[in-house]
């Protein structure tokens, strides 16, 4: 008799692109237990140049495409912040409120909220 461990499945993905700092590695939305996270991957990097970074989701597909170089601006009312991003680099986890219809966001970004500057940004694919 096998343990069943908590099925942790993948609904989209994404590879983050720069924005106004280089910035990589993959982004998912992954559920668990009925909870929905933002996973960055082993691989995932930023700039440590940026006070005040937060992981965010964005309304836009195409956020870098959609905002002006270099900072790369968000206009209030097309994200929502998830939390303060933890560590410059590697593996990390963000719960999503169940409050927010992931439905409606396209992109995981990484944003300078002091600067109003998108670091890079991950269009999420299903």
């Amino acid at each position: 008799q096998t343990m069943t461990s908590p099925k942790s499945t993948i609904a989209r993905s994404g590879n983050f692109v720069s924005g106004e700092h280089p910035t990589q590695g993959t982004a998912r939305i992954v559920m668990q237990n009925g909870k929905s996270f933002v996973e960055l991957d082993q691989k995932f990097q930023t700039s440590s140049m940026g006070p005040d970074l937060v992981v965010a989701l964005h309304r836009s597909a195409n956020v870098l495409g959609s905002t002006n170089p270099p900072a790369y601006p968000l206009k209030s009312g097309e994200y929502v912040v998830l939390a303060p991003l933890r560590k410059f680099n590697g593996a990390q986890r963000y719960a999503i409120s169940t409050k927010i219809n992931l439905a409606n966001y396209n992109s995981v970004v990484i944003w300078c909220r002091k600067f109003n500057a998108t670091f890079g940004a991950a269009t999420l694919n299903s």
